[in-house]
């Protein structure tokens, strides 16, 4: 037990560190814009945001190195709660919520269309996932003083198994979770120096190492108090800068719906447009032509190969600059290599057309409902009902797997008591709200200003952060004259998700040294969660797997020492696949929160609140609920449709999208570990492990 006097001492002092740490950044961020305002160069702005954030974060690592197990696990079990919401809120926020939540309520609306579930869906589903971890969760787990979450499946079950398929799946969840992070990372790190996204990778994870690595629990605690502080500045003084700039007000929570009814009628506009129809037209015979290749893709594949090296033989005959003969030939060696490749080419680019050839039409405004209409024609009645299902299975998926997700679970192990620990979930809860309440205000203030201000801009006059941006992804921004008449239309603009917050100083105006601090939340975002996340694979690989299953005599300073190189192995080979760019950073981890949701939740919350689970039972209800969810994902995945020559078509059950396959996985894992547990008529009462 922690002495009353001293732990309230404690937390007079941290409370003095942090607001000495507040008034640091403040401090920081004013000198910056004196400096840019007197010339100081952005090609230094960006690297002196990068480097000295990553400094800062690990000289608090280094300070929390430790190598005591209690401290490397939970922190001591000394973090109050205030700081502890903080620091899960940072833990939460990753760059699925800082980089992309915006973006996807950009481009999806607030309830999507059939084929996207919309952005308020991750609103809803993350904010309601905290009110089970705070009512049915965190304070069971915590009152049981364990290490991990795959302990609390050894304690209630007893065995073998429930503990290391725990493990394994909390493993597989946070694995994903991580590369999406990583990837997030490069992303920032190349735009802040300019070098490329693998070295950015790097980079970045230099900082991560340095956080983890060292000091365990302990150390990401404190970092991630840090990093609470950066991304908050970092969300508030853009939303509030572009409130203030559109409506006069810098409260943009509130005066954003006035913006609303205007980005309406400027989509009604737009689609009048002849010109907008014309881009229409075009991506439709694109589109159109893509399908006719589908039918006969070996065909297709070989007219296209001829079709190109009889445009290069045409150029040679007759003498042609040696610049078209190399594009011709860089234009041949682009052509899929293969049959699976390019049936897997062209299908994603046939979707994209088709849904490019109805840029308006097809995404509800911000203020409508459901895609379709519930008393219009057939189709609409089911484009509303397809929209209306994917919405509440996302929000499903999301609400359940927060409620799973080991890295936050494991957050309220370091509190000091059970109350403290329902304590800090409600702290974790405002703090996030902070941020999530800004989010569909961002995203209406950016459609607005990219509606009104860059649309009909000429091409030669685009501003210069466009070419930046593309040249770190070409997926984050595409603009192509598609019409030819060099004005840019609505229809010509490709933006994704992960570039609508980072993007957003600079869309608006704003000095770079907020493009600079917006980078800096970013990476502070993607950090915190990826030590997290780091953090608890290790010590499912180590502590979970290795200790209990292969040498049970290894020493609790000897675990801290492997948990500490399986860190950093996880984090190289999760480094080279997001060197890869496998996909945006939203959908990563959402499928990451529906593994969680069917492998995790549903024997977790039978373990909690029935005393009729077995150990059978749930092992069943892991391995059934897991396997459920991965064959959904895989089945409807593109590449793995197109390797194994499947029709391109996706078998979608009830027509929900793979990222919400949680929505099967959990019931029938729920169900699975019910059957059996009832089956096997005995029943074994809860073995304790020790813990240690």
């Amino acid at each position: 037990m922690l002495d009353p006097a001293a732990y309230a001492a404690y937390k007079r002092r941290l409370r003095r560190l942090l607001a000495a740490y507040v008034a640091g950044v403040l401090l920081f961020v004013a000198l910056m814009a004196w400096a840019e305002q007197k010339g100081l160069s952005r090609f230094w702005l960006g690297p002196i945001f990068l480097f000295l954030s990553i400094m800062v974060y690990a000289a608090i690592g280094i300070y929390g190195r430790t190598t005591d197990p209690q401290e490397y696990y939970v922190a001591g079990r000394r973090i109050p709660a205030v700081y502890n919401g903080m620091a899960a809120a940072a833990d939460w926020m990753s760059a699925a919520s800082f980089i992309s939540m915006a973006g996807g309520l950009y481009l999806q609306g607030f309830a999507g269309t059939e084929g996207q579930a919309g952005g308020l869906a991750y609103v809803l589903g993350w904010t309601g996932g905290f009110c089970l971890v705070a009512l049915l969760i965190a304070p069971h787990l915590r009152r049981l003083n364990l290490y991990t979450v795959p302990d609390y499946f050894s304690v209630r079950f007893g065995g073998r198994w429930p503990r290391v398929i725990a493990a394994l799946a909390a493993a597989l969840c946070s694995f994903t979770y991580v590369i999406a992070q990583i990837y997030g990372i490069g992303l920032i790190a190349s735009r802040l120096t300019g070098v490329q996204f693998e070295i950015g990778i790097l980079l970045g994870l230099g900082g991560v190492l340095l956080c983890s690595f060292l000091g365990g629990m302990r150390a990401i605690t404190w970092t991630q108090v840090a990093q609470y502080v950066i991304l908050l500045l970092a969300f508030f003084i853009p939303v509030s800068w572009l409130a203030y700039k559109q409506l006069g007000n810098p409260v943009a929570p509130v005066v954003y719906g006035m913006q609303l009814q205007k980005i309406s009628q400027l989509e009604r506009k737009l689609a009048d447009d002849p010109a907008e129809k014309q881009v229409a037209a075009i991506f439709l015979q694109r589109a159109r032509a893509y399908e006719e290749r589908l039918h006969d893709v070996p065909a297709a594949l070989a007219h296209e190969r001829a079709a190109a090296k009889e445009r290069i033989r045409q150029l040679k005959v007759q003498g042609a600059d040696s610049a078209l003969i190399v594009q011709a030939n860089r234009e041949l060696a682009a052509l899929p290599k293969d049959v699976p490749a390019a049936r897997e080419h062209w299908l994603r680019a046939m979707h994209e057309s088709y849904e490019r050839a109805n840029p308006l039409g097809g995404l509800p405004a911000h203020s409508q409902a459901f895609a379709g209409d519930p008393d219009g024609s057939a189709r609409d009645q089911e484009a509303f009902n397809t929209s209306r299902l994917n919405f509440l299975a996302l929000m499903f998926c999301l609400m359940a797997g927060t409620a799973g997700l080991p890295h936050l679970l494991t957050r309220y192990y370091t509190t000091p008591s059970v109350a403290e620990a329902r304590s800090s979930v409600a702290w974790t809860l405002f703090f996030i709200a902070l941020v999530y309440l800004s989010a569909p205000a961002l995203a209406a203030l950016v459609k607005f200003e990219v509606m009104n201000n860059l649309v009909g801009s000429s091409f030669d006059s685009l501003p210069a952060w466009i070419a930046q941006w593309g040249k770190v992804d070409p997926s984050l921004i595409s603009i192509a004259d598609v019409n030819g008449d060099r004005i840019l239309q609505w229809g010509e603009i490709r933006l994704g998700a992960d570039i609508v917050m980072l993007a957003t100083p600079e869309l608006g105006g704003l000095p770079y040294v907020i493009s600079g601090l917006v980078a800096a939340g970013g990476l502070a975002a993607a950090l915190s969660t990826a030590d997290g996340l780091l953090l608890t694979i290790s010590n499912a690989i180590v502590r979970d797997v290795y200790w209990h299953e292969v040498d049970q005599q290894l020493t609790g300073e000897r675990r801290v020492i492997l948990s500490k190189f399986a860190l950093l192995a996880v984090a190289l080979v999760a480094a080279v696949l997001a060197s890869f760019k496998p996909g945006e950073i939203l959908p990563l981890v959402t499928a990451s929160f529906s593994l969680a949701a069917s492998g995790l939740v549903p024997v977790m919350v039978l373990g909690i609140g029935w005393k009729g689970a077995t150990r059978p039972g749930a092992v069943a209800g892991m391995l059934t609920g897991l396997g459920v969810a991965v064959y959904y994902m895989l089945a409807n995945a593109v590449s793995v449709r197109a390797f194994l020559g499947l029709e391109p078509d996706h078998a979608l059950w009830f027509g929900i999208q793979p990222l919400a396959a949680g929505v099967f996985g959990f019931p029938a894992g729920f169900a699975a570990a019910v059957l059996v547990s009832m089956a096997g008529r005995v029943r074994r009462p809860a073995r304790a492990v020790q813990v240690s």
